[in-house]
């Protein structure tokens, strides 16, 4: 491709996004690039502090079920305190959590802290997505969820290769460094990010508006959101295998953890690199093929793992698994905004991102049991039948999905209602509305 076609391509990738998604979307860059913790608490435990393996597996359960404990409070607080307030409220818990869990030696102590950054950490996520949702155009979605998560892999490939720097000079300093960069990341929310919860949902003129009535009970009885969550739970535990049953099957074969590395990075690297022209090639296509699709490819990629025994193979089979990655994030998180009424995006939001936490905590235990049990092998065949019956479930509950221009006018991509001839809306007031 020319020059001219990069610059032309690129301004079609960013063009046309507000103005306050972009100081969002600089949260979470400058957010991820002061990550620390999460990539080397198992080493700052196991050879800063001495502790087991074991204990070290148990603090990194008890993160993410500190995860899976804020995702709902979290979409509770994002829909009747706001996206903004949620957001500063996680982002200052978190940076006084991590600074304080760097200065923690009690085996107790460190545990429990650990579980406080779990929940400070994640109570984000809804609030994030739920904001997004709100203040980009429904066809613009997929590009905005997609851009975003390419700013959190580009931020985690950066800083978990600086921290490795700051690991051999002081995992305090670590600690300290993400306090500070979560703690910069909530200044610039609170300086440039707007709040954009809507207050109440456009209704026809005469019309009394729709208020705020969605409860937790209304996303359970909600059968095909629940749906969606119970395959993004099946999707994600085949995910979390890249970064718990990859690594133990590679060393069963006698590769190093330096060999691990270079695998795994593979996958960051075909992220930054493919994450906006693969947005570019799917965004206008049918999100139900491409999440079946995905699916098969996710579960399958990991199911080849079992052929692989050298480094370049086992890197093979994580090209495949990231191109399912690449195209399943920004795919299922733009049907979690479809499928959510817009007075209720922070519940919807928070029990989808429970499902990746709870893919987190799962995760470890299920690859330990059945690799303990029954071998590596094993593991990779049920990726592949996870991802099978995952692509089967989309077939199944995708089948009657609206499209946008059909979907009820109850906050579900919400279709403008047609002014009336003698006091027609302005445009600002239209744009307002939908």
């Amino acid at each position: 491709m020319s020059v001219a076609g990069l610059r032309k391509a690129a301004h079609e990738t960013v063009a046309g996004l507000p103005r306050e998604f972009w100081w969002l979307w600089t949260s979470t860059l400058v957010n991820r690039l002061g990550a620390f913790v999460a990539t080397f608490m198992a080493l700052y435990l196991t050879m800063e502090r001495g502790y087991s393996a074991s204990y070290a597996g148990l603090v990194a359960a008890l993160h993410g079920l500190g995860g899976v404990v804020s995702s709902l409070g979290a979409g509770v607080m994002t829909d009747r305190l706001g996206r903004r307030p949620t957001m500063l409220i996680a982002q200052l818990s978190t940076a006084v959590s991590v600074a304080v869990l760097g200065f923690m030696v009690h085996p107790v102590a460190i545990a429990g802290v650990a579980f406080v950054v779990g929940m400070a950490s994640n109570a984000s996520r809804p609030a994030v997505q739920a904001m997004m949702a709100d203040i980009v155009r429904p066809e613009d979605r997929v590009r905005a969820f997609s851009l975003n998560y390419w700013a959190i892999n580009l931020g985690f490939a950066v800083s978990s290769a600086g921290a490795g720097f700051i690991a051999e000079y002081s995992y305090l300093a670590g600690f300290l460094g993400e306090a500070a960069m979560t703690l910069a990341c909530a200044v610039l929310v609170f300086m440039k990010v707007p709040e954009s919860r809507p207050e109440e949902v456009g209704a026809p003129a005469g019309a009394e508006a729709v208020k705020d009535d969605v409860r937790l009970g209304t996303v359970l009885r909600d059968g095909r959101f629940m749906g969606v969550v119970g395959l993004s739970f099946l999707v994600a535990l085949i995910f979390q295998q890249g970064y718990v049953g990859l690594p133990v099957a590679m060393g069963a074969d006698g590769l190093s953890s330096s060999d691990f590395g270079t695998a795994i990075a593979v996958n960051g690297v075909l992220i930054v690199v493919l994450q906006i022209p693969v947005t570019r090639f799917i965004q206008h296509r049918d999100p139900r093929r491409l999440l079946i699709i995905s699916s098969v490819l996710a579960g399958y990629g990991f199911g080849l793992t079992a052929f692989a025994g050298s480094v370049g193979v086992y890197a093979m089979t994580v090209c495949v698994w990231t191109l399912a990655e690449v195209v399943n994030a920004p795919t299922q998180t733009g049907i979690v905004v479809q499928l959510s009424p817009a007075r209720g995006r922070g519940r919807y939001q928070g029990m989808y991102s429970m499902s990746w936490s709870a893919a987190a905590l799962v995760a470890p235990l299920m690859s330990g049991t059945v690799i303990d049990h029954y071998g590596a092998d094993w593991l990779w065949g049920t990726c592949a039948v996870l991802g099978t019956a995952a692509a089967l479930g989309y077939w199944l509950l995708m089948r009657k999905l609206p499209e946008p221009e059909k979907a009820r006018v109850d906050g579900r991509l919400p279709v403008v209602p047609a002014p009336e001839p003698a006091a027609p809306a302005p445009p600002a007031a239209a744009a307002e509305r939908a």
